[in-house]
C-alpha cells in the first residue's frame, strides 16, 4: 500500500468512528450463552473456594481456642499440683521435727536453777514455733475444745465431773495442720 491508500483507509476508519460515536451506538460484542456458563461458572468456583477458605479459617480458629483452653487447664492443674506438693513436701518435713519441738517443750517444763539457760532454750522454741507459722504450719487447739476426730486422737476417757461430756481435758501431744490437711493428731483424754 502507499501512502495515499494508507491514508484514505484511516480517513474511513476515522469516519466510521465519528458517526458511531454521533449516534451514541456501542458496539459491545455479543456473549454467547457457552461464554456466560463460563463465567457463572468461574464465579462460583470463587465463591466456592471463599467458602472453603472460611471453613478453613473457622477450624483453625477452633482449633486455636481448644488449644488454648488446654494450655489454661494445664497450667492452672500444675499449680494445683505444685500447691498440693508443696504442703506434702512441708508437711513431711514438719512432721520429723515435731519430736524435737515435743523435747524442747519438755525442756522449758522442767526445773531449771540456771535461768539464762532456760531463756536460751526459750528462745529457740519461739524461733522454731515462728519457722512453723512461716511454713503455714498451724497448731491444733485441743485443751478445753470438742473432741474432733477430723483434728484428735483419744487415747483415754476420764469421768467428767464438772467437764461436760465430749470436751478434751488433757493433751498429751500438740497437734500440728497446715490449712486443712493434718500434720500430726492431737492426742488427748475426753471427759465422758
Amino acid at each position: 500500500m502507499n501512502e495515499e491508500e494508507k491514508s484514505e483507509v484511516n480517513e474511513t476508519e476515522v469516519n466510521e468512528a465519528t458517526e458511531a460515536s454521533e449516534t451514541n451506538e456501542v458496539n459491545e460484542p455479543e456473549v454467547t450463552e457457552p461464554e456466560k456458563q463460563a463465567e457463572d461458572g468461574a464465579d462460583n468456583a470463587e465463591e466456592n473456594e471463599d467458602n472453603k477458605i472460611a471453613e478453613e479459617l473457622k477450624a483453625v480458629k477452633d482449633q486455636l481456642l481448644r488449644t488454648m483452653a488446654e494450655y489454661d487447664n494445664f497450667r492452672k492443674r500444675s499449680q494445683r499440683e505444685k500447691d498440693a506438693l508443696r504442703a506434702d513436701i512441708i508437711t513431711n518435713v514438719t512432721s520429723k521435727f515435731l519430736p524435737v519441738m515435743d523435747n524442747l517443750e519438755r525442756a522449758l517444763a522442767a526445773e531449771c536453777s540456771d535461768e539464762n539457760y532456760k531463756s536460751g532454750v526459750k528462745m529457740i522454741f519461739d524461733s522454731f514455733c515462728e519457722t512453723l507459722k512461716g511454713l503455714g504450719v498451724e497448731e491444733i487447739k485441743s485443751d478445753g475444745e470438742t473432741f474432733s476426730p477430723n483434728y484428735h486422737q483419744a487415747v483415754q476417757k476420764v469421768p467428767g465431773g464438772e467437764v461436760e461430756s465430749g470436751k478434751i481435758v488433757q493433751t498429751f501431744a500438740k497437734g500440728y495442720k497446715i490449712g486443712d490437711k493434718v500434720i500430726r493428731f492431737a492426742i488427748v483424754a475426753v471427759a465422758e
